[in-house]
């Protein structure tokens, strides 16, 4: 009988056990204490920082239109320039010396044309008394027609001369600032030479180049609702400059590429800058802060969430003090310990506020105390 009855309890113990476990799975979760808050609409400022490329507004190569030799260069390296304004000088005397052989040309065929004007009005008087033929009258209108054409090519050359002897003084098409130039006086140049004299950059104004994803875009111009609207009404932006300062002044962007990189999905915007101290210069790199200003949304902490999917949940308490797990939309930016929703949230509802995804489905849930949070 000792040998039955030992296994006999044995197993009844094991069943027991075994009964308790699975009525805990199946039944209620377990509740507990855990911070909970009630989402409100607030206004919320996000900022994100793009790697930028600064542009003077106009930034010109100066490139010489004839070839010679340079006798003169008439500006300093980074000094500031005016339109109009002489850089250097080519070389004259051979274009002053082509100059003076085209008017000296032009001179000759005046009075070529004046003495062929002079033949066929003699020929044409001679015709009509019957002394010369028309053949004679004819060539003789022929030859001051042609005499004509020779001055009027020698007027074409004579321009031509003056437009290349003009050339020869190399002038700044814009204002702006001398960039460096390897050129020296005595050096050959020509109009196909590789390397620009000089480059002069307009930076009253500066251009700031930079790139978003093209899911911000999009982002940015349903918040807007067209983008036209979206540039009208994007707010002010922030250069934090290579040495890690603030640059003292905001700027606006303008423009907002029309084609999305294939390569990368970017696309790129520009932004406006002043620059009346001149500290940003052409081809310098910074970092553009971009503001994003959120109006009337719910601002929930990350510990809130949990993702499933690359789906981002909350935990709702119902009316009955459960959790119930809700999918919302968040705005793509964040400041690292908050989010945005932008749906999936009610005014005055309450959510788990911390712990979120150590939370089960129908976890009775209390609000913890002060001392507890």
């Amino acid at each position: 009988m000792n040998r039955l009855f030992l296994p006999m309890s044995f197993a009844s113990f094991s069943l027991a056990l075994l009964f308790t476990a699975c009525s805990q799975s199946t039944g209620q979760q377990g509740g507990g204490e855990y911070k909970l808050i009630t989402v409100e609409k607030t206004d919320q400022t996000l900022t994100s920082a793009y790697t930028a490329v600064i542009k003077g507004r106009q930034s010109v190569e100066i490139r010489p239109q004839v070839s010679g030799t340079l006798t003169d260069i008439c500006v300093n390296e980074g000094a500031k320039v005016h339109k109009g304004q002489t850089l250097f000088i080519i070389d004259q005397v051979p274009y002053q010396a082509t100059l003076q052989t085209a008017l000296a040309n032009v001179k000759s065929a005046e009075a070529a044309v004046a003495t062929a004007r002079l033949t066929a009005d003699s020929k044409e008087e001679l015709f009509r008394e019957h002394v010369v033929s028309d053949f004679d009258r004819q060539t003789a209108r022929n030859s001051l027609l042609e005499a004509e054409a020779t001055l009027a090519q020698a007027k074409a050359e004579e321009v031509n001369a003056r437009n290349n002897l003009s050339y020869t003084v190399i002038k700044s098409p814009v204002d702006g600032v001398a960039g460096m130039s390897s050129y020296r006086v005595g050096a050959l140049v020509n109009s196909s030479i590789t390397t620009p004299l000089l480059t002069v950059s307009d930076d009253e104004e500066i251009y700031v180049y930079f790139s978003m994803t093209e899911q911000q875009i999009l982002s940015l111009v349903r918040q807007y609702g067209t983008m036209d609207k979206a540039l009208e009404g994007m707010p002010e932006v922030e250069l934090r400059l290579s040495d890690g300062q603030m640059y003292g002044h905001k700027g606006k962007i303008d423009a907002i590429s029309g084609t999305t990189d294939t390569e990368t999905g970017a696309i790129t915007l520009r932004a406006v800058f002043p620059n009346p101290e001149r500290m940003l210069r052409n081809g310098s790199t910074a970092t553009l802060i971009f503001p994003y200003v959120k109006k009337d949304v719910f601002v929930i902490p990350q510990e809130a969430t949990f993702e499933i999917q690359d789906k981002v949940y909350v935990y709702k308490v119902n009316k009955e003090g459960k959790a119930e797990s809700a999918q919302v939309t968040v705005f793509p930016q964040n400041n690292g310990t908050e989010y945005v929703v932008e749906s999936g949230l009610q005014q005055g509802e309450t959510i788990v506020a911390e712990g979120a995804g150590l939370i089960q489905e129908n976890t009775q849930v209390t609000a913890a105390s002060p001392e507890k949070e």
